[in-house]
């Protein structure tokens, strides 16, 4: 089965759109038998840091020897990336049957679900049939009326950060996105909490004493050894008493890895069997594709990073901030990020800035970021727009400075199809 096929089924529910609710994922799944209902989950929220702490998660309790199920959003070149088992993607061809199974359970006299409500669905039943142990759920948007938001008793809920993304949708302002983040803690069931601003965690508290959820609440690991000059290998990091080595790069890497440990310590409290040793093998064998990893466009390393909005920007900097100087940046973003703040944190005087439109998206005008890149940072060395990501790649090689591709995971996505 071509993927091709699978995205030409999913395109019929696309013009749905986003539609924030959880009546139409209720009632598929309930014509689906409650698939959901079968598999214990961890469920996982927050502005950043979702997929990586899903990656580290799933293959720690693969490394555990349990039957691991991962769902994650949004895909980088295809759809089956989205659905996994022990960290590898369902078959195309498997993928295409559950969906054909679950388009027959819509009921035609009720309101159509979205695009995301199906591939969750899609996700939950092949869980269900195959038996999983645990899955790993993440967010897609939000928390309370997230798609994902359907089950009574997790295992373990995780916010894992709170930043301004999505506020079109979730709110203008720090305290209204928390509550939303939130919305997945459920009744006396833990609750993990990673580092977030002084307002959003005074609404997860008051929301954690109103459910009565015994929560954890971490602070970051610390790197005992790094490779010097910023560097293409991970390193070692310690979390209490507690030494492994980390393959993600970047310091926000630190903060996500406490927040893994500290939920599988709280499996751990639920009679889950998973050895130190296990910990620090599913660690160390953790891969998550396009953040602040090291990719090769030609003869070049480039680093690609999603920093999609501000927060995540920031992280990609202080890595950067290790890198030679000055930098040659590619991005892209949609037209509904934060791009002013993005600039802000990313660009610093003598950088170069190549500008590309993010392809079959709802992409910003390179043209305008481009005049708002030069407001933001007006010591750019230069600022150029490209029609194509290609030609802005080739383009951003030739003076063999340090080059990273950021702005949408879309775009990395683009990047990886070349060589996909």
């Amino acid at each position: 089965m071509s993927q091709t096929a699978i995205t030409d089924r999913l395109a019929i529910f696309e013009h749905f759109g986003i539609n924030l609710g959880l009546d139409r994922i209720h009632n598929l799944l309930a014509h689906l038998h409650h698939p959901e209902r079968q598999v214990p989950i961890i469920h996982v929220a927050g502005t950043n840091g979702k997929g990586s702490v899903c990656a580290y998660l799933s293959s720690i309790l693969t490394a555990a020897g349990y039957r691991v199920g991962r769902f994650t959003s949004p895909h980088l070149v295809d759809w089956t990336e989205r659905i996994c088992l022990n960290n590898q993607p369902i078959a195309a061809d498997r993928l295409f049957k559950i969906l054909q199974q679950v388009e027959a359970a819509i009921d035609p006299a009720q309101e159509t679900p979205t695009q995301f409500e199906v591939i969750t669905a899609v996700g939950f039943l092949y869980f269900a049939q195959e038996n999983v142990d645990i899955a790993v759920i993440e967010v897609g948007l939000g928390g309370r009326l997230d798609s994902t938001n359907v089950y009574d008793r997790p295992l373990v809920s995780v916010i894992t950060s709170i930043g301004m993304d999505h506020w079109q949708r979730l709110g203008n302002s720090l305290d209204k996105i928390a509550a939303e983040k939130a919305g997945i803690l459920k009744q006396d069931c833990p609750a993990v909490i990673g580092v977030v601003p002084e307002l959003a965690a005074q609404v997860i508290q008051e929301k954690i004493a109103a459910l009565n959820c015994p929560s954890t609440w971490i602070q970051p690991a610390q790197a005992v050894h790094s490779p010097s000059g910023g560097g293409q290998r991970g390193r070692l990091a310690k979390y209490g008493d507690f030494e492994y080595h980390l393959p993600l790069l970047g310091d926000i890497q630190l903060h996500n890895s406490a927040i893994a440990i500290e939920t599988i310590y709280t499996l751990r409290k639920q009679g889950w069997q998973i050895t130190d040793a296990a910990l620090r093998d599913g660690i160390a064998q953790t891969q998550w594709a396009g953040r602040i990893e090291w990719r090769r466009w030609k003869t070049h390393d480039i680093l690609i990073d999603g920093a999609h909005n501000g927060v995540a920007a920031v992280a990609l900097r202080e890595y950067v901030d290790t890198l030679p100087q000055p930098v040659t940046w590619v991005m892209g973003m949609l037209t509904t990020k934060d791009h002013q703040n993005v600039f802000k944190a990313l660009l610093r005087k003598g950088d170069r800035l190549h500008l590309v439109p993010v392809g079959g998206h709802s992409s910003a005008d390179p043209g305008e970021l481009a005049m708002l890149a030069q407001l933001s940072c007006p010591t750019l060395e230069n600022c150029q727009t490209h029609a194509t990501l290609s030609a802005a790649l080739d383009q951003a090689i030739v003076n063999k400075e340090t080059v990273v591709l950021c702005g949408s995971l879309y775009l990395l996505g683009e990047f990886l199809s070349y060589a996909a």
